[in-house]
């Protein structure tokens, strides 16, 4: 077994973590949205007040039409959200309880039963983080089997007992790639499940966060190359996919911990993908309801289902009490504050991204070359191998208060729309 360790980064302590508790709960409403997804364009294949089953088409990509999304439970279309435009924002689906699905047994072709079945969203790829294209041949995948973010959930725990199904799902993946699949674990983790497919490669990472970001993991062991793409997918994905083809059928199951100070029993849950969480956030109403983590996390406000990736809620107070020259006071080991303390302030170039950022790349200058759209300098400097979630430490201790994820974010699709 290989073995990396990450020397650059910085983790976060906070509280709020989840205990090991599972309890399971079957939402009434779960919902797909197309926001959750790069650069996908949805074209509705429902209406409101169509029966589906698990496993029902509820859209696909315009971009690409084999890719599908599909049910993750089965009843009745509840209602579908538009935004601005008429933009399709989410299909919100009711729940039936009778966890009727569709079998997949008699799709033979592996791609073909990933993508009709709605399993193939779960693989990405980079660069650029979109859903992984099933015309490619990636030059590796990757799965992720830990998570070093703040109050990350403890995936050796939530992959207790699913051994099968892992080690289905990693042969399914090393059968979609002429290069490795890298499985890789943390220091402390437990035995890797076995699997007999001579191109998986389990790696040992330890470190700081971000040592637990698959983008940091990539730039450790094979670098991206312009005019390379690489897949990537974390432990509950690939159960997903062993259990297709396990049993035929789509498994949308999926433990998630409610996690943060704000959450007054912070536990798992074992739900569904796109569910409606409002039930189990025993919270107050001044706090800030977060899917995902405290660093990289979508922020739920008009409604509270889990955003399709997602293993995580963190839920915080809210930055809206403010203190007495709060911009002014020393700070020290204070990152779960909501508040900026202050108005917008220019950018700063303190020099001291590069202490949290483990590639081998100037940070600084990598998003001065976004700011201004350079294509050419954003190549030379590193760009496709990074995503915002790899900045999400630099963002923290940025004095400035700057939006740098989502400055790498915006490069990256200014990036793909010119060259895509």
């Amino acid at each position: 077994m290989d073995k990396i360790k990450i020397r650059k980064g910085l983790d976060i302590h906070i509280e709020g973590e989840a205990t090991k508790q599972l309890e399971k709960f079957e939402p009434k409403f779960c919902a797909l949205k197309p926001t959750d997804f790069i650069g996908v364009l949805p074209k509705l294949h429902v209406a409101e007040g169509d029966d589906v089953k698990i496993g029902s088409v509820l859209f696909h990509d315009k971009n690409n039409e084999k890719i599908v999304f599909t049910s993750p439970i089965s009843g009745k279309v509840k209602a579908i959200v538009r935004g601005e435009k008429r933009a399709i924002l989410a299909v919100i689906v009711e729940n039936d309880g009778k966890n009727e699905s569709i079998d997949f047994s008699s799709v033979d072709n592996l791609i073909d039963r990933m993508l009709q079945s709605g399993i193939w969203p779960m693989l990405r790829q980079r660069p650029f983080a979109t859903i992984a294209n099933p015309d490619d041949k990636p030059k590796h995948i990757y799965v992720s089997m830990f998570d070093t973010a703040p109050l990350a959930p403890d995936y050796d725990f939530i992959i207790e007992n699913q051994n099968d199904a892992l080690a289905k799902g990693i042969d399914v993946l090393s059968k979609l790639t002429d290069g490795n699949v890298y499985v890789n674990v943390c220091r402390d983790a437990r035995p890797c499940v076995s699997t007999n497919a001579k191109n998986v490669v389990v790696t040992e990472f330890s470190g700081p966060h971000p040592a637990g970001n698959v983008g940091t993991q990539i730039n450790a062991i094979s670098p991206i190359n312009k005019g390379e793409v690489v897949w990537y997918c974390y432990p509950q994905d690939v159960i997903a996919i062993g259990k297709l083809f396990l049993t035929g059928r789509y498994d949308s199951t999926r433990i998630i911990a409610t996690t943060g100070s704000a959450v007054k029993n912070p536990h798992y849950y074992q739900t569904r993908i796109g569910a409606d969480i409002t039930p189990i956030l025993n919270i107050d109403d001044n706090a800030r309801v977060i899917s995902g983590n405290v660093l990289t996390g979508t922020k739920i406000t008009d409604n509270s289902f889990l955003c399709y990736h997602d293993s995580q809620v963190t839920v915080i107070p809210e930055g809206n009490k403010y203190k007495m020259f709060g911009w002014l006071k020393p700070v020290f080991k204070r990152f779960t504050d909501t508040n900026t303390n202050g108005d917008t302030r220019p950018y700063i170039m303190t020099g001291q991204f590069e202490r949290v950022f483990p590639f081998d790349i100037y940070p600084m200058q990598l998003i001065k070359a976004c700011l201004i759209k350079d294509i050419e300098q954003m190549e030379e400097l590193g760009i496709y191998e990074v995503d915002a979630e790899d900045f999400a430490l630099c963002e923290v201790i940025d004095p400035s208060k700057t939006p740098i994820q989502q400055i790498i974010r915006e490069g990256l699709e200014f990036i793909r729309k010119e060259t895509c």
